[in-house]
Protein backbone atom coordinates (compact mmCIF):
# COMPACT_ATOMS: atom_id res chain seq x y z
CA UNK A 1 0.00 0.00 0.00
CA UNK A 2 2.82 2.21 0.61
CA UNK A 3 4.21 2.35 -2.83
CA UNK A 4 1.28 3.02 -5.10
CA UNK A 5 0.73 6.20 -2.33
CA UNK A 6 4.26 7.08 -3.01
CA UNK A 7 3.38 6.93 -6.68
CA UNK A 8 0.79 9.09 -6.46
CA UNK A 9 2.31 11.47 -4.62
CA UNK A 10 5.56 12.01 -7.62
CA UNK A 11 2.85 12.62 -10.15
CA UNK A 12 0.95 15.32 -8.21
CA UNK A 13 4.68 16.74 -7.55
CA UNK A 14 5.05 16.33 -11.41
CA UNK A 15 1.88 17.60 -13.04
CA UNK A 16 2.74 20.89 -9.96
CA UNK A 17 5.83 21.23 -11.56
CA UNK A 18 4.65 21.87 -14.91
CA UNK A 19 1.61 23.59 -14.03
CA UNK A 20 4.12 26.25 -12.20
CA UNK A 21 6.53 25.98 -15.55
CA UNK A 22 3.92 26.48 -18.00
CA UNK A 23 2.76 29.66 -15.57
CA UNK A 24 5.83 31.19 -15.57
CA UNK A 25 6.74 30.55 -19.30
CA UNK A 26 2.97 32.14 -20.59
CA UNK A 27 4.17 36.14 -18.30
CA UNK A 28 3.40 38.71 -20.45
CA UNK A 29 6.77 40.33 -21.62
CA UNK A 30 6.76 43.93 -21.38
CA UNK A 31 6.68 44.71 -25.09
CA UNK A 32 8.03 48.84 -25.43
CA UNK A 33 8.61 50.81 -28.46
CA UNK A 34 12.04 52.41 -28.61
CA UNK A 35 13.56 54.40 -31.42
CA UNK A 36 10.88 57.29 -31.97
CA UNK A 37 7.34 56.90 -33.28
CA UNK A 38 6.78 54.08 -35.83
CA UNK A 39 3.13 53.59 -37.46
CA UNK A 40 3.03 49.97 -37.86
CA UNK A 41 5.56 49.02 -35.57
CA UNK A 42 3.26 46.79 -33.75
CA UNK A 43 2.86 44.43 -36.92
CA UNK A 44 6.05 43.13 -35.35
CA UNK A 45 3.78 41.36 -32.34
CA UNK A 46 1.06 39.69 -35.18
CA UNK A 47 2.55 36.32 -35.40
CA UNK A 48 0.78 34.87 -32.65
CA UNK A 49 1.54 31.42 -32.25
CA UNK A 50 3.19 30.51 -35.33
CA UNK A 51 6.59 28.87 -34.98
CA UNK A 52 9.35 30.86 -36.13
CA UNK A 53 12.44 29.98 -37.83
CA UNK A 54 15.79 31.62 -39.25
CA UNK A 55 15.06 30.67 -42.57
CA UNK A 56 11.73 31.47 -44.24
CA UNK A 57 10.08 32.33 -47.62
CA UNK A 58 7.76 35.40 -47.59
CA UNK A 59 4.25 34.71 -49.55
CA UNK A 60 4.34 35.18 -53.21
CA UNK A 61 7.99 34.07 -53.92
CA UNK A 62 6.61 31.36 -56.53
CA UNK A 63 5.23 34.29 -58.77
CA UNK A 64 7.19 35.54 -61.86
CA UNK A 65 9.70 38.37 -60.47
CA UNK A 66 13.17 38.27 -59.64
CA UNK A 67 13.77 35.40 -57.00
CA UNK A 68 16.16 37.12 -54.21
CA UNK A 69 17.91 35.31 -50.59
CA UNK A 70 19.13 37.99 -48.11
CA UNK A 71 21.27 36.08 -45.08
CA UNK A 72 23.09 37.49 -41.91
CA UNK A 73 23.51 37.64 -38.45
CA UNK A 74 22.39 39.78 -36.31
CA UNK A 75 25.06 40.80 -32.86
CA UNK A 76 24.41 42.18 -29.73
CA UNK A 77 25.27 46.55 -29.32
CA UNK A 78 28.91 45.22 -29.03
CA UNK A 79 28.52 43.86 -32.64
CA UNK A 80 30.53 41.03 -31.86
CA UNK A 81 27.84 38.29 -29.78
CA UNK A 82 25.90 36.90 -32.08
CA UNK A 83 21.60 37.71 -30.77
CA UNK A 84 19.71 34.69 -30.27
CA UNK A 85 16.24 34.56 -30.26
CA UNK A 86 15.28 37.98 -32.01
CA UNK A 87 12.40 38.39 -34.22
CA UNK A 88 12.66 40.13 -37.83
CA UNK A 89 9.66 41.25 -38.92
CA UNK A 90 9.70 41.78 -43.05
CA UNK A 91 7.20 43.56 -45.63
CA UNK A 92 7.32 44.79 -48.99
CA UNK A 93 5.49 45.93 -52.02
CA UNK A 94 4.32 43.63 -54.92
CA UNK A 95 5.29 43.77 -58.50
CA UNK A 96 3.74 46.71 -59.24
CA UNK A 97 4.99 48.46 -56.13
CA UNK A 98 1.64 47.90 -54.18
CA UNK A 99 0.89 46.49 -50.45
CA UNK A 100 -1.75 44.40 -51.57
CA UNK A 101 -3.77 42.91 -49.42
CA UNK A 102 -4.77 39.62 -48.92
CA UNK A 103 -8.47 37.92 -48.62
CA UNK A 104 -9.73 38.58 -45.23
CA UNK A 105 -6.67 40.55 -44.27
CA UNK A 106 -6.85 41.45 -40.56
CA UNK A 107 -4.68 44.09 -38.35
CA UNK A 108 -1.97 45.41 -40.34
CA UNK A 109 -2.14 42.85 -43.04
CA UNK A 110 -4.55 45.39 -44.67
CA UNK A 111 -1.88 48.15 -45.11
CA UNK A 112 1.14 46.22 -45.23
CA UNK A 113 -0.23 43.46 -47.57
CA UNK A 114 0.40 39.66 -47.41
CA UNK A 115 3.95 39.66 -48.67
CA UNK A 116 5.37 39.33 -44.85
CA UNK A 117 6.74 37.39 -42.78
CA UNK A 118 8.33 36.82 -39.31
CA UNK A 119 12.04 35.12 -38.57
CA UNK A 120 13.59 34.60 -35.51
CA UNK A 121 17.40 34.32 -35.65
CA UNK A 122 19.36 31.05 -34.71
CA UNK A 123 21.77 30.51 -31.85
CA UNK A 124 24.66 31.88 -34.18
CA UNK A 125 22.32 34.86 -34.55
CA UNK A 126 21.78 34.40 -38.60
CA UNK A 127 18.80 34.47 -40.67
CA UNK A 128 17.74 34.06 -44.44
CA UNK A 129 14.73 35.16 -45.94
CA UNK A 130 13.51 34.60 -49.62
CA UNK A 131 11.14 36.32 -52.00
CA UNK A 132 10.59 38.52 -54.80
CA UNK A 133 12.42 41.59 -55.08
CA UNK A 134 9.70 44.22 -54.74
CA UNK A 135 8.99 47.65 -57.11
CA UNK A 136 8.95 50.64 -56.30
CA UNK A 137 5.78 52.79 -55.84
CA UNK A 138 3.72 53.85 -58.94
CA UNK A 139 4.38 57.19 -57.97
CA UNK A 140 8.41 56.41 -58.39
CA UNK A 141 8.63 58.22 -55.10
CA UNK A 142 11.26 56.20 -53.31
CA UNK A 143 13.27 53.00 -54.40
CA UNK A 144 12.54 49.54 -53.96
CA UNK A 145 12.55 48.65 -50.08
CA UNK A 146 12.14 46.43 -47.99
CA UNK A 147 10.99 46.99 -44.32
CA UNK A 148 12.21 45.33 -41.11
CA UNK A 149 11.12 45.45 -37.56
CA UNK A 150 13.28 44.58 -34.80
CA UNK A 151 11.54 42.51 -31.78
CA UNK A 152 14.24 41.74 -29.03
CA UNK A 153 13.99 39.25 -26.71
CA UNK A 154 13.66 41.68 -23.63
CA UNK A 155 10.48 43.12 -25.45
CA UNK A 156 12.17 46.58 -27.08
CA UNK A 157 10.91 47.03 -30.54
CA UNK A 158 11.92 49.28 -33.33
CA UNK A 159 12.29 50.03 -36.90
CA UNK A 160 15.99 50.13 -38.68
CA UNK A 161 16.86 50.71 -42.04
CA UNK A 162 15.10 49.04 -44.52
CA UNK A 163 16.70 47.24 -47.76
CA UNK A 164 17.63 49.00 -50.56
CA UNK A 165 18.94 47.46 -53.74
CA UNK A 166 22.29 48.70 -55.50
CA UNK A 167 21.95 50.35 -58.76
CA UNK A 168 17.93 51.45 -58.34
CA UNK A 169 17.96 54.82 -60.29
CA UNK A 170 15.96 56.07 -57.45
CA UNK A 171 18.24 55.98 -55.13
CA UNK A 172 19.19 58.77 -53.11
CA UNK A 173 22.66 59.74 -50.72
CA UNK A 174 20.47 58.64 -47.82
CA UNK A 175 20.66 55.22 -49.17
CA UNK A 176 23.57 54.98 -50.32
CA UNK A 177 25.58 56.56 -47.80
CA UNK A 178 23.39 57.08 -44.71
CA UNK A 179 25.51 58.86 -41.64
CA UNK A 180 24.00 57.02 -38.83
CA UNK A 181 21.86 53.82 -40.28
CA UNK A 182 19.40 52.58 -37.30
CA UNK A 183 20.52 48.70 -37.20
CA UNK A 184 24.51 49.37 -37.71
CA UNK A 185 24.46 48.84 -41.12
CA UNK A 186 23.37 50.11 -43.83
CA UNK A 187 20.82 48.17 -45.88
CA UNK A 188 21.84 48.60 -49.29
CA UNK A 189 21.96 45.39 -50.82
CA UNK A 190 24.48 44.04 -54.02
CA UNK A 191 22.45 41.35 -54.92
CA UNK A 192 24.85 38.69 -57.08
CA UNK A 193 23.58 36.24 -59.63
CA UNK A 194 24.04 32.65 -57.87
CA UNK A 195 22.02 30.10 -60.15
CA UNK A 196 18.52 30.89 -59.96
CA UNK A 197 18.55 33.22 -57.35
CA UNK A 198 20.02 37.37 -56.78
CA UNK A 199 21.82 36.24 -53.49
CA UNK A 200 22.29 39.30 -51.18
CA UNK A 201 23.98 39.62 -47.22
CA UNK A 202 23.28 42.75 -44.22
CA UNK A 203 24.21 42.41 -40.65
CA UNK A 204 22.72 44.16 -37.83
CA UNK A 205 23.74 45.33 -34.61
CA UNK A 206 21.00 45.15 -32.14
CA UNK A 207 20.12 49.28 -30.79
CA UNK A 208 22.60 50.65 -33.20
CA UNK A 209 21.32 54.35 -33.72
CA UNK A 210 18.51 53.60 -31.79
CA UNK A 211 17.60 56.24 -29.49
CA UNK A 212 16.46 55.79 -26.12
CA UNK A 213 17.63 51.89 -26.54
CA UNK A 214 18.00 50.20 -22.99
CA UNK A 215 20.71 46.88 -22.98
Amino acid sequence: MVRPIFICILILLFLSANTLSSCSQSKETDYRLVGGPCEGCEAVLEYSEQELTPVDTLPGFNKEGQKIKISGTVYERDGKTPAEGVILYLYHTNQEGIYEAGDNAKGWAEKHGYIREWLKTDEDGQYTFYTLKPAAYPSRSEPAHIHIIVLEPDGQYYWISGYHFAGDSLLTEKETNPKNPRGGTSGLIDLQKEGALWVGQRDIVLGKNIQGYQQ
